[in-house]
């Protein structure tokens, strides 16, 4: 009997990681897969592709055989939520979250670019207008929640994350009227991280900024606090209360990358005017400051003592986590936007020009493959059950593992 329980233990496949956030479960891009394809692209390793209505550069997130994806349509004026299987590309539903008024955006953004986030019961939805929605696996909705008007002069780029029990989100905005540059070039106090109950779409705790300026930063969990970062600040709050534990400054507007935590401490890159990266004391001391190599686009990747970042002009650079001390660089070649992944000692990057550069991680640059895709990405890739998920301008390409 002992013999039969260890064979069936053996022959039992391990559960299937899910991807059911930005940057996935982890919050920091790194997957747990470990037959992820290197070389993939039209007629190698492909499952399939589908071509995606509207324009929208949100990630696709992963739970269970749904794909969930927004984007939208009728010139982003209609944002709208779809689910695809994830083992045939083929769409389930599509359904219209809103009607939208499109305001002013970056060229680079769209008026759907949060990524949505699951927790196995419903899948919850942003808006390029700051509208909140829930939907059932089935395309019912739950509820709707557009409280929370958004302006910002470069769009809304953040995404929402679900973390202690709470749907939670990052409003960097700046002024809609008046002075165009309050909130933006100049200071203001109106930012604030916003936690809704999933349940009913209702606040649960609102927590102001203080001086601030416009981001697109999805914050990021780690042991009962959250850590989020804006124009000039990093900030630590309460996950239960909301209630404000430290702020760094960290000057610079516009800022994009994510935080990203290890080795006791939360890495950040600031802004436009004087970039930096930051490594900060999970109580909020400052540890180190880096002025080489930041990442304005994407955020980083930490794994192993490394921290990983990637130019927009895609030279990839390797720090000591622990000191900021470079250790290497290497050029990738492109523009990039969109966040890379790792998995398995591998990093993914995804340039503007669709090509997907595969590296190994370690004390030297080797790049494994370049996959072209031949289409524009700017959205972060998924893995998830032997698949890579790629969004691209115009289709979500899914590729199979060995």
């Amino acid at each position: 009997m002992k013999l039969l329980a260890a064979l069936l233990v053996l022959l039992t496949p391990l559960a299937a990681e899910n991807w059911p956030v930005f940057r996935g479960p982890s919050h920091q891009g790194i997957s747990a897969e470990t037959n992820l394809p290197i070389e993939f692209g039209p007629g190698k390793n492909h499952a399939w592709s589908t071509e995606i209505p509207g324009d929208s550069w949100s990630s696709p997130i992963v739970w269970g055989n749904r794909v969930f994806l927004t984007t939208a349509t009728d010139d982003g004026r209609s944002c709208r939520l779809l689910a695809l299987a994830l083992d045939s590309g083929k769409i389930l539903w599509d359904q219209e979250i809103t009607r939208q008024e499109t305001k002013r955006k970056e060229r680079k953004n769209s008026y759907a670019t949060s990524t949505p986030v699951s927790d196995g019961k419903a899948v919850y939805a942003v808006c390029g207008n700051g509208t909140f929605a829930a939907y059932d696996f089935s395309g019912k909705r739950l509820w709707i929640n557009a409280e929370y008007s958004f302006y910002s002069q470069h769009g809304l780029g953040a995404s929402p994350i679900l973390a202690g029990g709470l749907l939670i989100m990052a409003r960097d905005g700046s002024a809609e009227s008046g002075d165009l540059k309050v909130g933006w070039q100049i200071p203001w106090d109106k930012s604030f991280v916003l936690a809704l109950d999933p349940m009913t779409g209702r606040e649960r705790w609102r927590a102001s900024r203080g001086t601030s300026r416009i981001a697109h930063t999805t914050p990021n969990a780690r042991d009962g606090k959250l850590f989020s970062s804006a124009g000039d600040v990093v900030q630590a709050y309460d996950l239960k209360t909301g209630k404000r534990l430290w702020s760094s400054p960290s000057q610079g507007e516009g800022v994009v990358p994510s935080p990203v935590i290890g080795d006791g401490l939360v890495f950040t890159a600031s802004g436009f005017e004087k970039p930096t990266i930051r490594a900060h004391r999970l109580d909020g001391a400052l540890a180190w400051e880096q002025t080489r190599g930041v990442p304005m686009m994407s955020s980083m990747i930490w794994v192993g003592g490394r921290l990983y970042a990637i130019t927009t002009a895609g030279i990839l650079h390797c720090f000591d986590a622990r000191t900021g001390e470079p250790l290497w660089q290497g050029r990738i070649g492109g523009d990039h936007s969109a966040s890379p992944i790792l998995a398995d000692g591998r990093l993914y990057f995804s340039s503007e020009q669709g090509e997907v550069t595969v590296v190994r991680t370690g004390k030297e640059f080797e790049i494994l493959a370049k996959n072209p895709l031949t289409e524009t990405i700017q959205a972060s890739p998924a893995a998830s059950q032997g698949r890579l998920l790629f969004r691209t301008s115009r289709q979500l390409h899914c590729f199979l593992g060995q």
